[in-house]
């Protein structure tokens, strides 16, 4: 099922590359003792990976810092 446009599969690349690197990273072997336990970790992992969390396709930089030093050259 894609993420945003109807019957265009590619378009699930770069979440399936996300769930995967968030399963293998935080999740693998780990129990929660709730489902609110569990959400906090997912949310505090996201935090991470956007604004700490180095990508050699991003240049050695976290998403947000990417992000923000594109918006300053446009």
């Amino acid at each position: 099922q894609s993420m945003s446009r109807v019957g265009k599969c590619i378009d699930n690349g770069p979440m399936e590359g996300f769930f995967g690197t968030l399963k293998t990273e935080m999740f693998y072997g780990k129990k929660f003792k709730t489902l609110e336990e569990l959400r906090d970790k997912i949310g505090e992992y996201i935090k991470f990976y956007n604004e700490e969390r180095f990508q050699k396709r991003l240049g050695c930089m976290a998403p947000l810092e990417y992000r923000n030093q594109a918006s300053k050259c446009a």
